[in-house]
């Protein structure tokens, strides 16, 4: 697993395993669903992308996102008892 701490860090795991897999950019840009343009700001590291697309690109890569070292989420039960619930 890699440790993104940064957006130039998560451009560079991207265009690492973007080039592992033998794709190009507009190749993964089709799969994704997105601009060329997409891909080139998220592999140089540009802080303002859509996370939306983020996350398309990484499931096109066979990618997923894991949080660590977070507080685990409260299931529904807790949120109702918190009378924020529905």
């Amino acid at each position: 697993m890699t440790s993104i701490r940064s957006p130039q860090q998560l451009g560079d795991a991207l265009r690492a395993a973007r080039k592992q897999l033998g794709l190009t950019q507009p190749q993964l840009a089709l799969a994704a669903g997105v601009g060329v343009r997409f891909i080139v700001d998220l592999e140089a590291g540009k802080p303002t992308l859509r996370l939306k697309n983020v996350l398309r690109v990484i499931d096109a890569l066979g990618g997923e996102v894991q949080l660590s070292g977070l507080p685990s989420a409260a299931s529904d039960d807790q949120r109702e008892d918190d009378g924020h619930g529905a």
